[in-house]
């Protein structure tokens, strides 16, 4: 068995949503029961992925299985987690916005590390602030004078090296090597009270509507809300490689080349989720190596 960190980067607002209205918000994105955080399915990512390779394509079926009148045949070799939020894209005063992280978040990101082989991302030390009030932060870019301001929060600067050395450790996952000090210099790590706060309150809501064609009014019933995660919202899962089996007259590919299929076929933008006619699902997805 071979495993491998999967990045998943926003490149507009994802809704990957429920089904059912929670609360105020008609369609919800969905997330985690216990912690609250937003997630990609895996049966989503799997989908996209799936959707890209050709069904005559030799490695289709083992990587995703066969079709479904003969899916008791043998299961797909790859299997995908769901991608949950790590850094999300918060508005500042100075910097625009930065991307903020919490130490249990981070802690989850390097449990996941230690199973794919990233020795050094799961070995990396997790800052800790020591207090509601602190913001842990990589340099100066997010300062407004003595202080970083999130959305309508603000917080005591602290300069700490553990999280540039985490930042450092992740951006090669997910950018390219030009917009890298750009990703390092917004990162910050934040109170893990503070960001069960900012899970709730930081994604993109909007309100939608369906016109009646003939008068050009909302139609009665026809106004509702989305939810969805925001632009620049950064996500990982991991995407686990078995061994396929034999097939008659041909050995089998090994793991590593069932990876490749999928880096292949993760490559360039790809649409996740709903709400595709209206922009909303384009990312990028990388497999670590």
């Amino acid at each position: 068995m071979t495993v491998r960190l999967l990045f998943l980067h926003a490149l507009s607002p994802i809704h990957c949503g429920t089904g059912q209205a929670i609360g105020g918000i008609d369609l919800p994105i969905a997330r985690e029961k216990p912690t609250n955080i937003p997630l990609v399915p895996g049966s989503s990512l799997k989908g996209t992925l799936r959707a890209r390779s050709k069904p005559e394509d030799s490695m289709h079926a083992t990587v995703f299985g066969p079709d479904t009148a003969h899916a008791s045949d043998h299961a797909g070799s790859v299997q995908f987690s769901d991608a949950n939020l790590v850094f999300l894209p918060v508005r500042s005063v100075c910097g625009t916005f930065a991307w903020v992280t919490s130490p249990y978040l981070l802690r989850r990101l390097a449990r996941d590390a230690a199973e794919t082989g990233a020795r050094a991302l799961a070995a990396a030390k997790i800052p800790q602030p020591k207090s509601v009030n602190v913001a842990c932060v990589t340099g100066d870019k997010l300062k407004a004078g003595d202080k970083v301001v999130f959305e309508d929060f603000d917080f005591e600067p602290l300069k700490d090296p553990l999280v540039s050395a985490i930042a450092k450790e992740v951006a090669p996952y997910v950018f390219a090597e030009a917009d890298r000090e750009f990703f390092t210099e917004r990162v910050c790590v934040l109170h893990d009270d503070v960001m069960s706060v900012l899970l709730r309150t930081s994604m993109e809501v909007v309100a939608r509507n369906r016109l009646d064609p003939e008068t050009k009014t909302v139609e009665r019933g026809a106004l509702w809300t989305e939810e969805a995660l925001p632009i620049e919202s950064i996500l990982v899962g991991v995407v686990v490689a078995t061994p396929a089996p034999p097939k008659r007259g041909a050995a089998a590919p090994d793991a590593e080349k069932l990876l490749e299929y999928v880096e292949n076929l993760a490559a360039g933008h790809l649409q996740i989720g709903g709400k595709a006619t209206v922009g909303r699902g384009l990312c990028r997805i990388t497999v670590g190596r």
